[in-house]
């Protein structure tokens, strides 16, 4: 399953195809509901400035990804923004058992606390992870200009350039291929 954090920052969608078509998936309804079920999430229904929020969050999260895609550090004003959301929603470690028997450890958020704080801390909490966890050197941009879709390189030689290889890897591989094609004199001459 994909990571919370890399779903919420792909949830400003652009038309991969180049058709110039793009959607803001946080101002479509049930979008986020779904999210937040997808993840064991609070229900969370956001005002106006609650949706401003997460797309603040969205924005910060964004600039992270393609900051590491280039291979710079997060700056220290960054850090303290996410732990100021981290801090505004407590977690709690539990033990628990899986459906299928195994153990393993769940987050259990705070019912007191704000459902708006608790989804941008659970956000920031799953980025956090990524990048303490040794990846932040694989979170990637795809290269497709039309998509540009962060991703987190699972391959072991870390050279995945498309967050999908069969959609926009396939795409640009037949923009190159006839990109080619135009430049190469005829056969037939």
């Amino acid at each position: 399953m994909e990571e919370l954090w890399i779903e919420f920052v792909n949830s400003e969608w652009h038309d991969w195809k180049g058709l110039g078509a793009s959607e803001d998936r946080l101002d479509k309804p049930g979008w986020l509901d779904g999210l937040l079920m997808r993840y064991d999430l609070p229900a969370y229904a956001p005002d106006e400035e609650g949706r401003a929020a997460l797309k603040r969050l969205r924005g910060l999260l964004r600039g992270c990804a393609e900051r590491l895609a280039q291979g710079g550090p997060l700056d220290d004003d960054v850090v303290a923004s996410l732990n100021e959301r981290l801090g505004r929603a407590p977690v709690t470690k539990r033990l628990e058992r899986s459906a299928d028997g195994k153990l393993q450890v769940a987050d259990t958020w705070d019912a007191a606390a704000d459902e708006g704080d608790v989804l941008q801390g659970a956000i920031a909490l799953s980025f956090a992870r990524t990048v303490a966890g040794g990846r932040a050197d694989r979170v990637r941009i795809c290269d497709n200009r039309d998509c540009l879709w962060v991703f987190v390189d699972e391959t072991r030689n870390r050279s995945k350039r498309y967050c999908d290889d069969s959609m926009c890897g396939n795409l640009m591989k037949v923009r190159r291929f006839r990109a080619r094609r135009k430049t190469e004199p005829s056969a037939n001459g």
